[in-house]
């Protein structure tokens, strides 16, 4: 992407989460990543919230993150925190020191404001800095979090290389991300109509191109990481999108829709063209895990 679009592209994010983290917050908390659910078990009500933290305890069960004390993380990034959800939880169950960035001034600064009202200030902290270029040293961290951020970012390439630098010698690295279905051998792209569907969620919520798993497990290979693993957990977050809609046509969150501005609108209206990316097997939510060599 050339830099004047690249611009364009980290401007707008950091606009669309400026305006939509105070309306995620108030109808859902802390957590703005989906929720995992048992295939074949409805989700109970009120439960979605409770989906939201098992997704971060299988994505650490799925790594194998250790919680024994002399094998657990003690330093973490959160690439793309939002408003710190998974950096407090984290740093709750591990005693670790957590550093999480966004594009967004807002909830950097929430994210700030949540971890003093916990008292986790000595814990975590917050800044504003692009996951291309984070502000770290080589091998700060023993685990490196990224929470579906991953969709956000113009080069994939570059994305996992600056997870890897950050990342310490034998640390783990977790990617839960948004991706399109692997390309079969016979084709070179994907279908129009697939492209099409694509393009127009990109525009809703300010993503560059889309990738497939298949394409990080090869990023991640070139990078010479090792213990690389991958699943789908599409079935077990088909009921988030539903339920993220039917909060927004409440009272409660059709008016903090209004208030909270066009971005925001627009992204809410572009909610059922997830649903049918998921449904038609064209978006694919994908756990990616690897190791960085000793």
């Amino acid at each position: 992407m050339e830099p004047a679009g690249a611009d364009r592209l980290k401007d707008g994010i950091a606009g669309f989460y400026d305006e939509s983290s105070g309306v995620w917050e108030n109808l859902w908390g802390d957590h703005m990543h989906h929720g995992f659910y048992e295939v074949g078990s409805p989700p109970s009500v009120g439960g979605h919230r409770d989906a939201q933290i098992r997704m971060v305890e299988e994505s650490l069960r799925f790594a194998g993150v250790s919680a024994d004390p002399l094998k657990k993380p003690k330093r973490i990034v959160d690439v793309g925190c939002g408003i710190g959800g998974s950096s407090r939880y984290l740093a709750k169950k591990y005693g670790a020191q957590v550093n999480g960035i966004t594009l967004s001034p807002v909830q950097a600064k929430r994210a700030q404001e949540l971890a003093e009202a916990e008292q986790l200030s000595d814990l975590v902290s917050f800044q504003v800095a692009d996951a291309l270029d984070q502000p770290f040293p080589d091998g700060q961290f023993d685990l490196v979090w990224s929470m579906e951020s991953g969709e956000h970012m113009p080069g994939k390439e570059k994305f996992v290389s600056e997870l890897a630098r950050v990342a310490a010698p034998g640390s783990t690295i977790i990617i839960v991300t948004w991706c399109h279905r692997d390309l079969l051998p016979s084709e070179k792209e994907l279908k129009p109509n697939e492209i099409n569907l694509l393009n127009k969620i990109c525009d809703a919520y300010y993503l560059p191109n889309w990738c497939s798993a298949a394409d990080y497990v090869h990023i991640a290979s070139s990078l010479m990481l090792q213990d690389i693993r991958t699943a789908d957990w599409s079935e077990n977050v088909a009921p988030f999108w539903p339920a993220v809609i039917r909060s927004a046509l409440t009272l409660r969150g059709f008016t903090s829709l209004l208030r909270s501005g066009w971005k925001t609108i627009r992204g809410a209206f572009a909610m059922p063209l997830m649903i049918q990316g998921y449904n038609k097997g064209l978006i694919k939510f994908v756990i990616l895990t690897c190791r960085k060599p000793e």
